[in-house]
């Protein structure tokens, strides 16, 4: 009984969706919802039926569910409502309008990518971002690639294949997602030398270990996490001193990305690139989309020798990165030039700024809207973290609404939180918010106040759905 793909073209239901979605779509969707039909009658899911339309219909509703799954856009925009700024699976730090309005025009048509507009002739794609990043870290030399893994596998290649690395065991991190520091030493051909203990490296360890076919001296930042008590770890400074004593390149990974510290955020404990530098380390390498505020890539800055010889290497040719993420830490870069701007305009920066009293006030106007829409919600403190294999240690004060419910048992409270936490996720513009003992709590750290009526409408309509149950 079921019909062919021809016949059910003829529906008036699938007809209609061939002139949303286009023929090709609506024939794949339907050959394969055929397919999985065949397959459930097959097994005894679908029974006979002498209804030949109402069959047709079923298959119609299936195929325009698939059409609309593949018409929907799988990357799209979700609020935050976590506390988390530098959030990993929310794609790290947002960039914020005032980048993207800025980069819109440049990035939607044709740009000077590699055009040198006083010659008319070829010229470098390097040249937009790091004359910004030079002035404001005081490096030499900079050159950008798609991700900080990428920059230190660079480094590493090109420095110090077949060659030793000496690196402290304190410092052989992972950094997310099972990378570790020695899974990329090994990938790029270096040697990796292990000095000094977890918890104690000292000076004399790197120097005793040092041999003629020592080709670098690393320094890992520990972004993410942090060793406290019985402990003792080399300086910047006293390494740089020792590379230069041997003639030894020293390279750090900083990671986290801080290029400056603004006085006012808290961020005292952080190292930032530009003070690493100054330490004379020779190389330094860091990500864009964590604490510097812009999008995912890696940058190496330092000494102008050993960057040219790096942006030469033929790996930087795999390793480059496009116009988009240009545009884009080129934009974030320039709020650097005014320590007010960068607070204002970056996001992160902008949360990092916020008092506990401004949050408890953002959290008191996400209740009463909340209340507006009929929806019982609750101010409660809660605690923001940076994220991101970032800041450890940082706690934030902040505060939130929790959502509550008048079911006594712990357990119904929490199924309760579960659902309305899910029906969040599959909104079209779907809302990350806390399961937190049997509450749903919305952190407004991280929050923009324009979606809070959204969000509002949002939980009003899940809640009439539970009571209709």
């Amino acid at each position: 009984m079921l019909p062919g793909v021809d016949k059910a073209l003829q529906n008036e239901r699938i007809a209609a969706a061939v002139t949303v979605y286009g023929l090709e779509t609506v024939k794949d969707a339907l050959r394969k919802t055929l397919d999985l039909i065949r397959k459930e009658i097959i097994k005894g899911a679908i029974t006979k039926t002498n209804n030949t339309d109402e069959l047709t219909d079923q298959i119609a509703a299936k195929v325009i569910e698939r059409c609309r799954f593949l018409d929907l856009p799988s990357l799209r925009p979700v609020l935050n409502a976590t506390g988390i700024l530098i959030h990993t699976n929310m794609g790290r730090a947002p960039l914020g309008k005032k980048v993207f309005e800025e980069i819109c025009e440049t990035v939607s048509g044709y740009s000077n990518l590699e055009l040198d507009l006083s010659t008319g002739e070829r010229g470098s794609r390097d040249v937009h971002v790091s004359d910004l990043l030079k002035h404001i870290t005081g490096a030499e030399e900079v050159i950008v690639v798609n991700n900080n893994a990428a920059a230190l596998v660079l480094a590493l290649t090109t420095l110090a294949k077949d060659r030793e690395v000496i690196i402290s065991r304190g410092e052989l991190i992972e950094i997310g997602g099972s990378f570790r520091v020695p899974d990329i030493l090994a990938a790029s051909g270096a040697k990796m030398v292990e000095v000094g203990t977890t918890n104690k490296t000292r000076l004399s360890d790197y120097e005793d270990a040092i041999t003629p076919n020592t080709a670098l001296l690393l320094k890992a930042h520990r972004s993410n996490f942090s060793v406290n008590g019985f402990t003792e770890e080399v300086g910047l400074g006293e390494l740089a001193q020792l590379g230069k004593k041997h003639n030894i390149t020293t390279l750090y990974d900083l990671g986290s990305g801080l290029l400056i510290k603004p006085a006012t955020l808290p961020l005292e404990r952080e190292p930032d690139v530009k003070s690493s530098l100054a330490s004379g380390i020779d190389l330094l390498t860091f990500s864009g989309d964590k604490l510097l505020g812009g999008p995912q890539a890696g940058i190496i800055c330092g000494r102008s020798d050993l960057v040219k010889k790096l942006a030469k290497a033929p790996l930087m040719r795999a390793l480059r990165v496009c116009k988009l993420t240009l545009a884009a830490l080129t934009s974030v870069a320039r709020c650097y030039l005014d320590e007010r701007s960068m607070i204002e305009s970056l996001p992160l920066f902008a949360m990092l700024d916020m008092t506990p009293e401004q949050l408890h006030l953002k959290a008191q106007r996400f209740q009463q809207i909340l209340q507006n829409n009929g929806v019982k919600a609750e101010l409660t403190e809660t605690v923001g973290r940076s994220g991101g294999g970032t800041l450890p240690d940082l706690t934030i004060r902040s505060w939130g609404v929790a959502i509550t419910c008048d079911e006594k048992s712990q357990q119904k409270r929490s199924d309760y939180a579960s659902r309305l936490f899910n029906g969040l996720l599959a909104l079209e513009r779907p809302v990350l918010a806390i399961r937190r003992q049997g509450e749903l709590v919305f952190d407004v750290l991280t929050l923009e106040e324009e979606y809070f009526t959204h969000i509002a409408a949002a939980l009003h309509k899940l809640i009439a759905g539970e009571r209709r149950q």
